[in-house]
């Protein structure tokens, strides 16, 4: 396991981070004593699901599934688990989450895990030139999704997505890994617990007096100091989703990784950030990637679905939904509270 750091937290918890599958990882509890255990227990759910779901290592589930595109897979529970999300997410969103987006995702050079996108020069690509000769047209592909051609036998065990296609799970599987895991060490060793991947945060259990403090911000590697908002979680999910964070050139356009699938291309959305609590942290993960891709429309959806959320826009405006607090934001231009 990568090595762990403590963290100074709330009176009466603990808490220790470090990196893993491109993200960084923050373990709380609420017992002092269940820190190790609880550590240990979160680093072997991230395993688990980083065996199953990594579209970025040769001998994950998934790569299996996307290399034998157009034939049934036999897969395990975990990634049998995490598919089946990531339909959900789709059926949900009315398509907008579609998980048959990787080959775009490629297309874009989002093409391995996070730490080793910024190992290779700008623009880096197969070894073609990266700008067009003068007077030469110029042709780009589109990778077309279809999450409703994707065949799940839960019976057998067997897994097909459609020839000319491969899966990623990044976004909901993360969400699931992070439900899991604080499940899981609330179950095994009984104590308060919050487990947070990047920008998805679950907690199980009993939270200390007054919550587990977070920091909403754009980028979760950001420091206290950065630009958002301090809130405390009583229970529940929270979710995070941003075109700011990940970020990179490809042939002199900037990227991002949410993808449209109507299109195959980085979304061109109002908003740079989305964060939406909900019962689970799956739950808050689909309605916050799925605002995002809703563009003008987020606001409404958002509310229709009864789901607190803080929206901020590519200049900055915030819109906050339903019973999100309007108190402790850090440096916002303006906040707009909607009842």
């Amino acid at each position: 396991m990568s090595s762990r750091e403590r963290i100074p937290t709330a009176p009466g918890g603990a808490g220790a981070t470090w990196t893993a599958i491109g993200s960084r990882v923050d373990v709380r509890v609420a017992d002092r004593s269940a820190l190790d255990g609880a550590a240990e227990i979160v680093d072997q759910e991230i395993e688990r699901f980083d065996e199953a779901c990594s579209r970025f290592r040769e001998d994950s589930e998934l790569s299996r599934v996307n290399a034998r595109a157009g034939r049934p897979v036999e897969v395990g529970e975990v990634l049998l688990d995490a598919i089946e999300l990531a339909l959900r997410g789709a059926r949900l969103t009315d398509g907008s989450l579609d998980p048959t987006v990787g080959l775009a995702l490629e297309q874009a050079g989002y093409d391995r895990d996070w730490e080793l996108m910024f190992a290779r020069p700008d623009d880096e690509d197969s070894g073609e030139d990266t700008a067009p000769h003068a007077g030469s047209p110029r042709v780009i592909a589109r990778c077309r999704a279809g999450w409703r051609q994707v065949s799940v036998d839960r019976t057998g065990g067997r897994v097909r997505i459609p020839a000319g296609t491969k899966l990623d799970l990044g976004a909901t599987a993360k969400a699931l890994a992070a439900d899991r895991a604080a499940a899981a060490v609330h179950v095994r060793l009984g104590c308060g617990v919050l487990v947070a991947l990047g920008g998805d945060i679950a907690t199980a259990g009993s939270a200390p007096d007054g919550g587990w403090r977070v920091h909403v911000t754009d980028d979760h590697r950001d420091g206290a100091c950065a630009s958002g908002q301090r809130l405390a979680i009583a229970s529940g999910g929270l979710a995070t989703s941003s075109t700011a964070a990940r970020r990179w050139r490809r042939h002199g356009e900037s990227m991002h990784h949410i993808i449209d699938p109507n299109t195959g291309r980085p979304a061109r959305t109002p908003w740079r950030t989305v964060t939406v609590a909900a019962a689970d942290c799956t739950d808050a993960n689909i309605a916050s990637t799925g605002a995002l891709l809703r563009g003008t429309q987020a606001p409404a959806w958002l509310r229709a679905l009864g789901l607190p959320a803080r929206l901020v826009s590519v200049e900055g405006r915030i819109v906050k939904v339903g019973s999100w607090p309007v108190q402790g934001e850090r440096r916002a231009e303006s906040v707009e509270a909607h009842a």
